[in-house]
C-alpha cells in the first residue's frame, strides 16, 4: 500500500513548511520506506515536505529509520531533516537508532543535533534500552556523546537496571554493564522497589553480571 501523508502534514511541525506539492510528499515518504536516496532528493525538489507526516504521524526520516534504510536516512538528515521529530509513538530517528542498534543513523543523529535529553514514551533516554537490548557499540556511542548513565525512567529503571532487569547474563551484557559502569554509572541507584543493580542481578541468577557490580563498588 502507498504511503501517504496526514492529514496534519506540514501543519505545526517544527522546521516543516505547508506542503507544495502533496505528490511529492507521498513519493518523498515512499523513498524514505525505499531506502532510495536518489528519489528522496528528486522529492525535495518537486516541493516535498520533508517533515511531512505520514502513517502514525511519521516523518520521511522517521519512516527511514524503522526500516533503517541508511541511504536515504543520510539524503534526509543532510538535506536538513529533523532528527528528533517524534511520531505518534513518541520514537525520534534518535531514539528510536538508539534503542534497536541501528548505529549508522544513529552516528548521523548525533552528529545533527540529536536531543540527548530527549526521552521515549517510557520516559527513558536512548541509552535504557540499548541497555536492555545488549546493544555494546550504541551504549558506546551514546555515553561517548554525554548521555546521562543514570537517568531514571517512568519504571523507575535505569540504563544499568533495565540492563540487568530485563538482560541476559551472557557476554553481550556483560560488556553493557562494564561500559555502563565506566561510563559513570551509580552501581548503588535503588530501582522503584528500592532494590540495587547487584540484589537484582543475584535475585535474577545472573552471576557473571553481579560479579562486574560488585567489583565496581555495589551492594545489596
Amino acid at each position: 500500500m502507498s504511503a501517504q501523508p496526514s492529514s496534519t502534514a506540514g501543519a505545526g511541525q517544527p522546521g516543516g513548511a505547508a506542503s507544495t506539492n502533496p505528490r511529492a510528499d507521498v513519493a518523498l515518504l515512499e523513498a524514505a520506506a525505499a531506502n532510495d536516496a536518489d528519489a528522496v532528493a528528486r522529492a525535495l525538489r518537486e516541493g516535498a515536505d520533508i517533515e511531512v507526516r505520514g502513517s502514525g504521524e511519521r516523518t520521511p526520516l522517521i519512516v527511514a529509520t524503522k526500516s533503517n534504510s541508511v541511504d536515504a536516512a543520510r539524503a534526509l538528515i543532510l538535506a536538513g531533516a529533523d532528527v528528533n521529530a517524534k511520531d505518534a509513538m513518541q520514537d525520534s530517528a534518535y531514539l528510536y537508532a538508539g534503542a534497536e542498534g541501528l548505529n549508522e543513523i544513529l552516528e548521523l543523529t548525533l552528529a545533527h543535533g540529536a536531543d540527548l535529553t530527549s526521552t521515549n514514551r517510557y520516559g527513558g533516554t536512548a541509552l535504557i534500552p540499548a541497555g536492555e537490548h545488549g546493544h555494546v557499540e550504541t551504549i558506546s556511542l551514546l555515553l561517548d556523546a554525554g548521555v546521562d548513565p543514570d537517568h531514571i525512567n517512568n519504571l523507575g529503571w535505569t540504563a544499568l537496571q533495565e540492563a540487568v532487569l530485563l538482560g541476559t547474563d551472557g557476554p553481550a551484557h556483560q560488556e553493557s554493564v562494564r561500559l555502563l559502569i565506566a561510563g559513570g554509572a551509580d552501581v548503588n541507584l535503588k530501582d522503584s522497589k528500592g532494590n540495587t543493580p547487584l540484589k537484582n542481578a543475584e535475585d535474577r541468577g545472573s552471576d557473571r553480571l553481579a560479579e562486574l557490580i560488585r567489583a565496581a563498588g555495589g551492594h545489596r
